[in-house]
C-alpha cells in the first residue's frame, strides 16, 4: 500500500486552542478537525489523481486504478486522539494478459517499481509539490471551523 503521513508542526496555539475546547471540536464523528483534514488532504489527491490518469495513458488503459483512487477516513492513530485521512486505492481484480491483477499491486509498481519496470511516481510528486498548500488549506479550514464551533456554543 502507498502512503504517506502528514504530522502538522508549528501550529502551537491551534493545538492548545484545540485542547481547551469542548467534546464538540473532536468527536466521534470528527467534527471541524475531521473537515479539516479532509479538505487539507484534497490537496493532494487531486494533483495525486491527475498524475495517476498521466502514467497510466495508454492504449490499453480503461481508467479503473484512477477510479478507484480514493480519499478514506482512517482509524484514529495509536498515539491519542486525532483525525487520518489517507488517499488510498481500492482493491479491485482484473485480468491482464490472462491473469489475475489488482488495482493496488498495479499502483505499487508505478510507484516504486520492480526489477523488470522502472518507477513512474504518482504519489510523491504530489505531495512533494503540495504539501504546503494541504498544510495552509487545513490550518485555515480548521481555524474557521473551530470559531464557527465556539460562536455557537457562546449562544447557548
Amino acid at each position: 500500500m502507498v502512503q504517506v503521513e502528514v504530522k502538522l508542526t508549528g501550529v502551537d496555539g491551534v493545538l492548545d486552542l484545540l485542547k481547551s475546547l469542548p467534546r464538540e471540536v473532536v468527536s466521534k464523528r470528527g467534527g471541524p478537525v475531521k473537515t479539516a483534514a479532509r479538505k487539507g488532504l484534497a490537496k493532494i489527491y487531486k494533483p495525486a489523481k491527475q498524475n495517476l490518469l498521466i502514467v497510466t495513458q495508454g492504449e490499453d488503459s480503461t481508467g479503473l486504478l484512477a477510479k478507484n483512487l480514493i480519499l478514506t477516513r482512517g482509524k484514529p492513530p495509536t498515539s491519542g486522539n486525532g483525525e487520518r485521512y489517507i488517499i488510498r486505492v481500492r482493491r479491485k481484480s482484473y485480468q491482464r494478459n490472462g491473469k489475475p491483477v489488482t488495482t493496488l499491486k498495479t499502483a505499487h509498481l508505478l510507484e516504486y517499481g520492480s526489477v523488470q519496470q522502472p518507477a513512474e511516481p504518482w504519489l510523491r510528486p504530489a505531495f512533494n509539490a503540495n504539501a504546503r498548500a494541504a498544510i495552509d488549506e487545513t490550518t485555515k479550514v480548521l481555524l474557521a471551523e473551530i470559531d464557527k464551533v465556539v460562536k455557537r456554543l457562546g449562544k447557548r
